[in-house]
C-alpha cells in the first residue's frame, strides 16, 4: 500500500518580479511503513513539500493523495491521520510542558477519558516526566525537540512529517530522538517523511529525495545514491601538515568536488572516478587511498554538476603576526541563575589565530559562556580578558575587538541586505569613506550582491548566515564568536561557511565557535568540551579523541567522543548527588 502518491506536483509563492518556484512538477510514491528523507539545499522546495502533504499549503497543481485522502479537498478528514511537527517543534513556549500536551490534545479532539494515560506513556518514552510543569521555554534544546515530537505524536499518526527535528541539538539528543522515530516505525508501522540536513540521518532511512531548486534531482535508497560515486572518494593522510591550509588548495583544484577535513587527513571527493593529481606539498603527502563512497558524496557531487560552487574566500583583513599572543582569557569563571550554577569553574585560553571550540549537550553552558566573552552577559566571578581587555571593567572597549554571529538569526528581518549592512557599519562607528568601502566588501566577499534589496527575513538560510557573518565582520574585529553558526544549514552551505572562517583564521583572526555537527569540530585547532556547567575535556581534536580509544572502538569519530565522555561525567554527576 502506498501512504503517499504525488503527481506533476508544483507551487508558487509571490507575483511578477517576486515570483519564485518552490516546487516544479514533482511525482513521488511513498510505501506505508517506510521511513524517507528529503535533502537538498536551502530553499530546495523541502518545507513546501511538507506542508502540501500536511493539507497546511494548496498546490497550483498537481494531484495529492495521502492515506488515500486526496488534497485539499479532504485535508479535514486527513487531520487525525497524520502528525507534523514544523521547524522549531511548534510549542508555546509560555505553556508549561503537560500544558503544550493539553493544547495538541485538544486540538485533536481527544477524548479525556484518554489524555492522561497518553501523557504518561508519552513522558516516559520522552523522558520528561521530571518536567512535565517547567515552561517549555526554559527546557533545553533537546528537551524541546523531545516535548515537540511528544505533542505531534498525542494521537497516534499513520503518517509522521518531520520539519528538520533535529536542528540545532547536540548528538546525545539526536540518538534519542532517533530512538523514538524508529520505534515508531517498527512498533506503530508508521510511515516517516522527514527533511534534515544531517546526511547520518539520511543513511538511516529507506529511502532518499534529493530536491535542488523545486525538482527531484535524485532518489533511492542511500546505499544506490552513495553507490554513483563509488571509486570517486579518496582519503590523504597528513597528520604532521596544517590540514586548513591543505583542504584549501585541494578544494580548488578544478578536479574536485569536495575536500573535507577527517581526523588526521583529508577526505576528497573527484568529478570522476580517478585519483587527483597533487603537485607541490602536496605531492609529498603520498599516494591518495581510495575509501568507500558515502550519502553525503552523492548530495555534494550531483550538486555540484548542476552549477559552479561559491569562488574561495578572500582574507577579509590582516591581523599582526604575533601567533602566540593570547587573544582570549578565562580563569575560574562562574554564572550563577538564583541559586543554579550554570557555568561552575571555567578556564581556557586561546591565541591569535587559532579556531577555538566550545562543545557540549544542550544545557551545557556553552551559549552562556559566549554571552560572558561577548559582554551580553555579567559574570558572577571569575575574570575574562578579550584581547587584553578586561570584560568585567571595561566591556565596551571589549566589545569593540569582536564580531558575534548568534544562534539565532538576529538581524533585522524587514530591512534589506543593504539596511542591515548599513546599519551595522553605522552601529561600528565606521566613518563614511570606510562604511562604502566595507559594505562593497561584504556584497562582494559573501556574494549578496543579487540579494541587496530583498529583506533579509525572507533570504534562504545559508545566505542568511552569510549576512550575518558579514554584519560581525563590517568593523574588522581581531575576534569572531560564531554561536552554532550553521545550525539547520546543508552540507554545502557549511562547506562555503568554513571555508570562509578557515581563511579568516589563516589571516589572523582569532574564532571561537560552538556547534553540533561533530565534523566541524575537526576544524578547529582546540577544544573544551563542557558537559553540566563544568569543563570535562580540553585539548585538539586527536587528544580528546584518544580518550576514549579502545581494543573495541581503534578508531573514535568526534561523536563517539563526544557521546562517550558526555555520558560518563553525567552518570559520575548522578552518582555524587
Amino acid at each position: 500500500m502506498d501512504a503517499i502518491v504525488v503527481s506533476n506536483l508544483s507551487k508558487t509563492f509571490g507575483k511578477g518580479e517576486l515570483r519564485r518556484v518552490a516546487l516544479r512538477d514533482i511525482s513521488l510514491t511513498l510505501a506505508a511503513g517506510t521511513m524517507t528523507a528529503l535533502i537538498g539545499p536551502d530553499g530546495a522546495g523541502k518545507t513546501t513539500l511538507l506542508r502540501l502533504l500536511a493539507g497546511i499549503l494548496t498546490a497550483d497543481a498537481g494531484q495529492v493523495c495521502v492515506l488515500g485522502h486526496t488534497l485539499p479537498q479532504q485535508a479535514l478528514a486527513l487531520q487525525s491521520r497524520i502528525g507534523y511537527m514544523p521547524q522549531r517543534f511548534g510549542l508555546y513556549e509560555d505553556l508549561t510542558v503537560e500544558e503544550n500536551l493539553e493544547l495538541f490534545a485538544s486540538l485533536h479532539n481527544m477524548p479525556a477519558a484518554t489524555r492522561e494515560s497518553r501523557y504518561a506513556e508519552l513522558l516516559t518514552m520522552t523522558a520528561l516526566g521530571p518536567f512535565r510543569k517547567r515552561q517549555a521555554g526554559q527546557l533545553s534544546g533537546g528537551m524541546k525537540q523531545k516535548l515537540g515530537l511528544a505533542c505531534t505524536l498525542i494521537h497516534p499518526p499513520e503518517l509522521l512529517l518531520l520539519d528538520e527535528a533535529s536542528v540545532g541539538v547536540d548528538p546525545i539528543s539526536r540518538r534519542e530522538l532517533w530512538s523514538i522515530i524508529h520505534r515508531q516505525v517498527v512498533s506503530e508501522k508508521v510511515t516517516v517523511l522527514l527533511s534534515t540536513a544531517y546526511m547520518d540521518e539520511a543513511e538511516r532511512c529507506d529511502h532518499v529525495l534529493l530536491l535542488h531548486e523545486g525538482e527531484i534531482l535524485a532518489q533511492g535508497s542511500p546505499a544506490e545514491l552513495a553507490s554513483r560515486f563509488a571509486g570517486h572518494a579518496f582519503r590523504l593522510r597528513a597528520a604532521a601538515a596544517s590540514l586548513r591550509h591543505l583542504q584549501a588548495q585541494l578544494a580548488q583544484l578544478p578536479a574536485v568536488v569536495d575536500a573535507a577535513i577527517q581526523g588526521d587527513g583529508l577526505r576528497i571527493v573527484m568529478q570522476k572516478a580517478e585519483a587527483p593529481v597533487l603537485e607541490g606539498e602536496l605531492a609529498a603527502l603520498g599516494t591518495p587511498e581510495v575509501i568507500p563512497s558515502r550519502l553525503e558524496d552523492a548530495f555534494v557531487g550531483l550538486l555540484f554538476s548542476r552549477g559552479p560552487r561559491s569562488r574561495a574566500p578572500l582574507s577579509p583583513h590582516a591581523q599582526a603576526a604575533d601567533a602566540d599572543e593570547v587573544m582570549v582569557e578565562v580563569k575560574d569563571l562562574y554564572r550563577y541563575f538564583g541559586s543554579f550554577a550554570a557555568v561552575k569553574d571555567v578556564s581556557f585560553s586561546v591565541r591569535r589565530g587559532e579556531i577555538f571550540g566550545l562543545l557540549g549537550a544542550n544545557g551545557a553552558g556553552k551559549s552562556t559562556t559566549f554571552r560572558m566573552l561577548c559582554g551580553l552577559l555579567p559574570a558572577s566571578s571569575g575574570s575574562l580578558c578579550i584581547a587584553k581587555v578586561d570584560l568585567r571593567k571595561a566591556t565596551a572597549a571589549g566589545r569593540a575587538k569582536i564580531g558575534y554571529v548568534s544562534q539565532k538569526f538576529s538581524l533585522y528581518g524587514a530591512l534589506s541586505v543593504q539596511q542591515n549592512l548599513s546599519f551595522f557599519a553605522s552601529a561600528y562607528g565606521l566613518a563614511s569613506e570606510r562604511r562604502k568601502l566595507r559594505i562593497a566588501w561584504a556584497l562582494e566577499e559573501l556574494e549578496l550582491k543579487r540579494y541587496a534589496t530583498m529583506n533579509a527575513g525572507s533570504l534562504p538560510l545559508g545566505y542568511k548566515q552569510r549576512l550575518a557573518l558579514a554584519c560581525a565582520l563590517m568593523h574588522e574585529p581581531s575576534i569572531l564568536f560564531l554561536d552554532e553558526p550553521t545550525s539547520g544549514v546543508d552540507p554545502l552551505a557549511r562547506r562555503e561557511f568554513w571555508a570562509r572562517v578557515n581563511s579568516l583564521a589563516e589571516s589572523g583572526t582569532t574564532c571561537l565557535v560552538t556547534t553540533h555537527f561533530m565534523e566541524e569540530a575537526e576544524y578547529c585547532d582546540r577544544l573544551v568540551l563542557m558537559s553540566l556547567g563544568e569543563v570535562l575535556a580540553q585539548g585538539t581534536p586527536a587528544e580528546i579523541k584518544e580518550r576514549v580509544r579502545r581494543p573495541d572502538l581503534p578508531t573514535p569519530s568526534m561523536e563517539d567522543a563526544f557521546i562517550a565522555l558526555i555520558e560518563e561525567h553525567e552518570q559520575s554527576s548522578r552518582r555524587a548527588s
